[in-house]
């Protein structure tokens, strides 16, 4: 079942028990896949990648926004920001543990011979190859630092 049949499921059932929150979740999931097939050049059908891709994005940008609000003393803002976040992390696929990532690093490491951080680069395009979807790019950068430092 494509994501955007699962999403227009998820919507149904969240419109039925009126649950708002995670209605508004699921209509800007569902906003930013229909943006990304419209415009201009793309092809009509995304990718499994491209929809898990938007996907990372839209959760990363409400933990970021419940950071700042949390920041600021604003719980009434950061907790529907974090309650929407979870929503969406529904659809994406399990992430890995850092003590997972931190062990695939260190195989991409071993296999191009990196030793100082001017070969980042290339372990860190590896490493997002390899993980894409699986987990988050800070958590593989910072990894990826500690690792070549």
């Amino acid at each position: 079942m494509s994501l955007s049949t699962q999403i227009m499921d998820a919507m149904k059932v969240a419109m039925k028990a009126k649950d708002s929150q995670a209605l508004q979740a699921l209509r800007s999931v569902k906003s930013a896949i229909l943006l990304a097939q419209t415009e201009s050049g793309a092809k009509q059908e995304l990718t499994e990648d491209e929809e898990i891709k938007i996907l990372q994005k839209l959760v990363k940008q409400r933990k970021d926004s419940a950071a700042i609000f949390s920041e600021q003393g604003r719980n009434d803002l950061a907790d529907p920001e974090i309650a929407e976040a979870n929503v969406i992390e529904q659809f994406l696929p399990e992430q890995l543990s850092k003590e997972e990532v931190a062990t695939v690093i260190e195989e991409i490491i071993d296999q191009t011979g990196a030793n100082s951080m001017k070969d980042m680069g290339k372990v860190m395009g590896m490493a997002n190859a390899k993980l894409a979807g699986k987990a988050d790019g800070k958590t593989i950068s910072t990894i990826v630092k500690e690792r070549l430092s």
